[in-house]
């Protein structure tokens, strides 16, 4: 699937795995201060558990996006996409592909970027464990360290607002309930390996 250009497509994204109802809660949510508190308390607890190092940042956003939709009252989403730097993509290539074949897999072997919407807002832990890794693109982890500092773990922001910063999240599948299952596999697997390896959250960055 190519890259949506406004919530309206997105929302059709979202019902199309998880029906109109859900779409609609999509695109009528608003956050207030309790659920942004919620959501940076959900994601230091996610992140204190998890364990330290790179490579399983899709199981780290399906754990973020269980445990949000656990504690809010408001609807959540895991959003599979091409992530952009001032309007080159750095995480995945804006080619169009199968997403219930991709996520068919407990360990997808994709390339492109998962992050979790609540509503209409980004909510991404995963962007900070890949800037910090090898294998990250030099200017990915140079813009990210210099806006956000080594030590932040979460950001949160409305979806047109990223782009104020340079990013661009670029929704090409919603992933449906069967699909966050089955890479929930592998982050309850993650968590339980390295229980006593307990990674620091750092402090969540909220461009509201």
């Amino acid at each position: 699937m190519p890259p949506v250009k406004d919530l309206a497509q997105l929302g059709q994204r979202i019902a199309a795995t998880h029906g109109w109802a859900a779409a609609r809660a999509f695109k009528a949510y608003e956050w207030d201060e309790r659920d942004r508190a919620r959501i940076a308390a959900c994601a230091s607890d996610i992140l204190k558990v998890f364990p330290k190092g790179t490579g399983h940042e899709h199981a780290l956003s399906a754990a973020l996006a269980v445990e949000l939709e656990r504690r809010l009252e408001a609807p959540v989403h895991l959003v599979a996409g091409t992530l952009s730097l001032d309007g080159h993509p750095v995480i995945g290539n804006r080619l169009a592909f199968d997403g219930a074949r991709v996520f068919a897999a407990e360990e997808p072997s994709w390339a492109g970027h998962l992050w979790v919407m609540v509503g209409p807002h980004v909510i991404d832990a995963a962007i900070f464990r890949i800037a910090n890794s090898p294998a990250c693109a030099p200017a990915l982890a140079r813009h990210v360290h210099s806006v956000f500092g080594s030590e932040t773990g979460l950001y949160a922001d409305h979806w047109r607002r990223s782009r104020r910063l340079g990013l661009e999240y670029e929704p090409q599948y919603v992933l449906s309930g069967e699909d966050v299952t089955r890479l929930m596999a592998t982050a309850y697997r993650l968590i339980a390996a390295g229980s006593s390896d307990v990674a620091p959250a750092g402090d969540p960055a909220d461009r509201r």
